[in-house]
């Protein structure tokens, strides 16, 4: 379950992650925020460095892309959901 103290657009975005079928309207923007507000993000170049927990993922930006694609989408709701951060 989200932390409580999530706004509305994390929430939003937590819902767009977890939508089926997978969702191809997610912005890096509100992903970065979501995730900071859950965990620590650190930006390494086109990268993200995200610790959730005593666990560290690297995210990767492909270019200037605005959206996540669908493998990006699937593998972060399977980090949150790892975590136990999923829509309520």
């Amino acid at each position: 379950m989200p932390a409580p103290d999530l706004s509305n657009n994390h929430r939003d975005t937590l819902n767009k992650i977890f939508a089926h079928p997978v969702s191809h309207n997610v912005e890096w923007q509100d992903v970065i925020g979501l995730l900071g507000a859950v965990g620590d993000i650190e930006e390494r170049k086109s990268n993200y460095a995200v610790t959730l927990g005593s666990e560290t993922e690297v995210l990767h930006r492909h270019g200037s892309a605005k959206s996540l694609d669908a493998d990006e989408v699937l593998s972060l709701r399977k980090l949150l959901a790892s975590h136990g951060i999923e829509p309520a």
